[in-house]
């Protein structure tokens, strides 16, 4: 076969590769026969912490009897106000009222007070369009009530802040009354579709300046509760009851409950298609369960799935107790760890500096004698391994529930430090471990094993882990996230430079070509299938890299023409992943359907913008050290283009001796600038994958000046007794 012929069929590969991995999945959302009616009861505020027999049997009552969820509230800020948890109930999506005040952050500041309804009509409505469409999220205000009134049937709103979630396009409120509990049993019974607010709870010691709580937290819950009750006794028989808590408690961001109850929600759990979690939904996902309640069409704009059960076998309290003990778990681990995450890192970063600075000086040779610099040598090599399997750690850490601890921060450290351990040792001392390319293969495979295993079987391990998915944030509930992507991609690419570097001095490179390609292949499969890693910005970011890798073992030149060939399959990939997962329902796509959906309703362009809005706000927030990211990303490019600069010449010795390390670097680069460059958030990718890259690298590095150190010692040695 010739050259020509075989980058063809690579080619090819890919592409067909990429159409392979764009099946699409079942629908995760389930069909089900409208009720009469659908009260959704609203309040704020309120977690499963809140939830006992004693001050809450209203709602200790609806878990035993009903479904129940953690639900993340996160609207456009960090803390969502309850102006904003209603009004993003109207839109199915992310919306948020203007707040006034001088903090410089919008989430610092107090949260506006309910709105104001005069002549049918909520008189805020103008600014909160002009604040919608300045916010690009294509969030379309009275969405729910349009949907009903469009099928002849009428939204009823009872409370304040309800008529935010009833209100029309234009703000009008058709049914709107006060909270009366005399007059519940008539209010309840009006329209098929029913809001009620009954009120919020603002915790007194995490308020904004200005702000003022009515009582204690433990007296506004019980009124809350009660509250609740009343409007359960008044609704209309054979109606789903939705209790949501819409909105945070005050400046703190965590998530919050909601319970369902009636002829679809029985003993149980509920599930949302939407984040593909047990027990876990989000703000959306009340709009589409409002909407299919009464059986009517979610529109795609919507960004969530109507909820449905995971029955359990009876609705005693022991079963009540075992579902919120588990609630309770996914609230306090995401609670917890989103404080953790800053320290973690900050400690992390810095302690790999204090490494990477111990190698430097003993490559230069400032550091250790001829005699000791074996010895240095080696335990900077141990804390280089033991570094590059904290990431994967830190994911393996969440198979023990740490948060339940009384210092989770000391907890979680050690569980990490224990899978350190045992990854390090085992890539240390296995029969690989000599070899100067042996533990960076181990510790990559364990870390794309890990991370694919994970987004395989439900994401549990990324969920709430210090490097992983963060709920509270409501970015992503599953696949890939963009630190997950960054690890994964990183361990794929080295893992498969170990492997054809191995292979090349072996001389079989055809051999080495086709282990990197089936590396790759499934690295692509497993990120981009809209069923696992449903990454939007992975596969641009990874088919070019392992697309070169395998082109440079190969031999074959890379000119333009064939780098427009790879830029082209990658747009044919990502076009076949996103069309096949547009073509299943609208409650069950991934981003990439949504994207393909916003293409088609022209707001594309609004995704993109704000997409680069979030990345020049990072780099400009936590700037200085953010800019160090894209720095560090053109110092690696000019390293790699002239090996021998900047000190790097302990480097080249790792180039000249594994053929393939230096291609697979380059490859690496690609990913990670790609990847910097095409993801909202894309700051991060370079940033994490560096926590596993560059301990491995120089772990590679300094075990070929290990291996030169044993063979030149004989020598030395015989020198000294002439």
């Amino acid at each position: 076969m010739t050259r020509r012929a075989l980058a063809v069929a690579v080619a090819l590969v890919a592409v067909v590769g990429g159409l392979l991995l764009a099946v699409p999945g079942s629908s995760a959302t389930a069909a089900r026969e409208p009720t009469g009616a659908v009260v959704l009861v609203g309040t704020g505020g309120l977690s499963w912490s809140d939830v006992n027999a004693r001050d809450t049997p209203t709602l200790w009552s609806m878990l035993r009897n009903g479904s129940g969820a953690t639900l993340s509230v996160r609207s456009v800020w960090s803390n969502t106000c309850p102006a904003d948890g209603w009004l993003g109930l109207s839109a199915g999506s992310r919306a948020a009222v203007p707040r006034t005040g001088d903090a410089a952050n919008p989430a610092d500041r107090a949260c506006p007070g309910p709105p104001t309804v005069q002549d049918g009509r909520v008189t805020e409505w103008p600014q909160y369009e002009a604040a919608a469409a300045e916010q690009k999220f294509d969030t379309r205000l009275g969405l729910l009530a349009q949907q009903v009134d469009a099928q002849k049937m009428c939204v009823a709103t009872v409370g304040p802040y309800a008529a935010l979630g009833g209100a029309l396009p234009d703000g009008r409120v058709t049914q709107q009354m006060d909270f009366v509990p005399d007059d519940l049993l008539v209010d309840l019974n009006t329209c098929p579709v029913t809001l009620v607010d009954v009120g919020t709870v603002r915790d007194p010691d995490d308020l904004a300046p200005g702000e003022r709580a009515t009582g204690s937290r433990v007296e506004q819950v019980r009124a809350v509760d009660q509250r609740i009750g009343q409007v359960l006794d008044a609704g209309p028989n054979g109606a789903d009851f939705v209790v949501a808590s819409l909105s945070d408690a005050g400046l703190s961001e965590r998530l919050r409950m909601v319970l369902a109850r009636g002829p679809h929600f029985g003993p149980g759990t509920l599930v949302s298609g939407s984040t593909r979690q047990d027990g876990l939904a989000q703000a959306p996902d009340l709009t589409a369960t409002v909407l299919a309640g009464v059986g009517l069409p979610v529109p795609d704009s919507v960004a969530g799935s109507p909820l449905t059960t995971d029955p359990a076998p009876d609705g005693s309290e022991r079963r009540a107790t075992e579902r919120l003990t588990h609630l309770r778990d996914l609230d306090e681990a995401s609670h917890d760890v989103h404080g953790l995450v800053e320290p973690f890192f900050q400690v992390f970063a810095y302690g790999q500096l204090v490494v990477y600075l111990l190698v430097l000086l003993v490559w230069k040779g400032r550091i250790g004698s001829e005699a000791t610099r074996t010895t240095v040598l080696t335990r900077v090599r141990v804390l280089s391994v033991a570094a590059a399997a904290v990431p994967v750690s830190t994911f393996l850490a969440n198979l023990v529930p740490w948060w339940r601890f009384p210092v989770e921060m000391l907890a979680v450290v050690a569980t990490v430090l224990a899978f350190v351990a045992v990854i390090a040792g085992v890539a240390l001392r296995g029969p690989w471990g000599k070899r100067p390319l042996g533990p960076m293969a181990f510790v990559s495979a364990v870390t794309a094993v890990v991370l694919a295993a994970d987004v395989m079987t439900g994401s549990r391990l990324q969920l709430s882990s210090l490097m992983g998915l963060q709920p509270v944030v409501a970015g992503r509930f599953y696949g890939m996230g963009n630190p997950t992507f960054a690890l994964f991609g990183t361990a794929a690419i080295l893992l498969a430079t170990a492997v054809s570097s191995v292979l090349v001095l072996r001389g079989a490179r055809v051999a080495a070509a086709v282990a990197v390609g089936g590396i790759g292949f499934v690295a692509l499969l497993v990120d981009a299938a809209p069923f696992w890693g449903a990454d939007l910005g992975g596969p641009p970011a990874l088919l070019p890299a392992v697309v070169y890798l395998v082109l440079t073992i190969l031999g074959i030149r890379l000119t333009w023409k064939r780098w427009g060939l790879i830029v082209v399959s990658v747009v044919v990939v990502f076009f076949a992943a996103a069309g096949a997962d547009w073509l299943r329902p609208p409650g069950s796509r991934t981003h990439l359907g949504r994207f393909v959906q916003s293409i088609i309703d022209g707001t594309a362009d609004d995704i993109v913008v704000r997409k680069a809005e979030q990345n020049l706000e990072i780099l400009r927030e936590n700037a200085p050290l953010t800019l160090l990211v894209p720095a560090a990303l053109l110092f690696v490019a000019y390293v790699l283009a002239r090996p021998t600069s900047w000190g790097s010449r302990s480097l080249q010795r790792s180039f000249d001796a594994a053929p393939t390390f230096r291609p697979g670097l380059v490859a690496l680069f690609l990913v990670l600038a790609i990847g910097f460059a095409v993801n909202d958030s894309g700051v991060a990718i370079p940033a994490v994958g560096a926590t596993l890259a560059v301990p491995l690298i120089v772990s590679v590095s300094v075990g070929y000046l290990l291996e030169e150190a044993r063979t030149t010692a004989p020598t030395r040695a015989g020198r000294r007794r002439r």
